[in-house]
């Protein structure tokens, strides 16, 4: 396996047991034969005077910011990459004997078990080396690897095969990825360091600095959805708990919905340069193709308040959230294992 490859051959994907997408917000594991099996949150809770794991996946969210100081809430993966190899292997194997029990076992036993792996775009050599042998740690013996971007559109059911231009766009919890395709390739694409966990920082450091207040972490992701009812019924303002900067007691404050959806917004300016970009490295005819049939919005941050709206106004373009957009890359990874994808499409994947 070269880790510098993100194009197998369909026939290579078949032959893959489990397809996997490694997120920094969630972790996805498709099941040949069983459909989606895994998605939790990638976190883990580790016990670091002995080294013990004490809970992964939503359990160990929920103790993140409540642990006493011998108790680590780490997250093996940051910006779509692994960073962690050995925790990442060990929540893996967790969430996995813990889904599917003595299945898991039999699989990791065989002898020829294959993995696919989903990897951003632009992912630098040392980052698909770690997703490889954190698969390798998982009983792995060879891994695939496929562009983020081509299995979201795949998962989007998207004609990519087709001569004409499909632009999507993968917001995730710590990166962004641009991508304009036709005939099964990739065009143009980029990937900015921009995603969810950037724009909740956004959304903290404003109540901080205007309204003295710090919002606990876990808060922030309901306060978009609060956002976006409070946009949808033209709610003007909204009440938001948390902790007192000065006094470090429990307080609410009323604050202008428009204002917070604005600094939501302040970070989402490097997608707007990244699609600029992607869209001048378009040939003129790509780019009147996607005046008529717009943008695609995907990952786990697509429902992100506003986010559709500012892109749209931001681009002239029809912009649409796809169904389920969090597990698209899972599901169209899933779909290349099972053989769903017809050997004409997709043209980097065929032999």
């Amino acid at each position: 396996m070269n880790p510098n490859v993100l194009s197998p051959t369909l026939d290579q994907l078949r032959r893959c047991t489990v397809a996997v997408d490694i997120g920094a917000a969630r972790t996805r594991v498709h099941l040949r034969g069983s459909g989606l099996v895994v998605d939790e949150p990638s976190v883990a809770a580790v016990d670091i005077r002995t080294g013990a794991l004490i809970a992964v996946g939503k359990r160990a969210e929920t103790m993140a910011g409540r642990t006493p100081d011998h108790i680590r809430v780490a997250r093996p993966v940051a910006g779509g990459a692994v960073v962690d190899v050995e925790m990442a292997q060990r929540m893996l194997r967790h969430v996995l004997g813990d889904k599917l029990g003595r299945r898991w076992l039999r699989l990791r036993g065989t002898p020829v078990m294959r993995a696919a792996v989903c990897m951003p775009h632009g992912s630098a050599p040392i980052a698909r080396r770690a997703a490889v042998e954190t698969m390798y740690g998982l009983g792995a013996r060879r891994v695939e690897m496929v562009d983020t971007l081509i299995a979201a559109a795949v998962g989007c059911g998207l004609p990519v095969e087709h001569p004409e231009a499909t632009m999507i766009v993968v917001c995730g919890a710590g990166t962004t990825q641009v991508a304009v395709l036709s005939l099964g390739a990739i065009v143009a694409a980029e990937t900015v360091p921009v995603g969810g966990d950037a724009i909740d920082r956004a959304v903290v450091d404003h109540l901080r600095s205007n309204h003295a207040l710090m919002l606990p972490s876990q808060s922030v992701r309901p306060l978009h959805k609060v956002l976006g009812s409070a946009e949808s019924r033209g709610i003007t303002t909204t009440e938001v708990y948390g902790r007192d900067v000065v006094s470090g007691l429990a307080r609410s404050v009323l604050v202008d919905t428009e204002v917070v959806r604005n600094a939501m917004r302040t970070p989402l300016n490097a997608v707007l340069d990244a699609m600029t970009s992607v869209l001048r490295r378009c040939a003129p005819d790509l780019v009147s193709d996607l005046a008529e049939r717009g943008v695609i919005l995907a990952g786990g941050s697509a429902h992100m308040p506003g986010l559709d709206l500012m892109l749209r106004e931001a681009t002239n373009m029809p912009v649409n959230v796809a169904p389920g957009p969090d597990t698209v890359a899972v599901r169209g990874l899933g779909a290349m294992i099972e053989g769903k994808v017809r050997p004409m499409e997709l043209s980097p994947l065929t032999a």
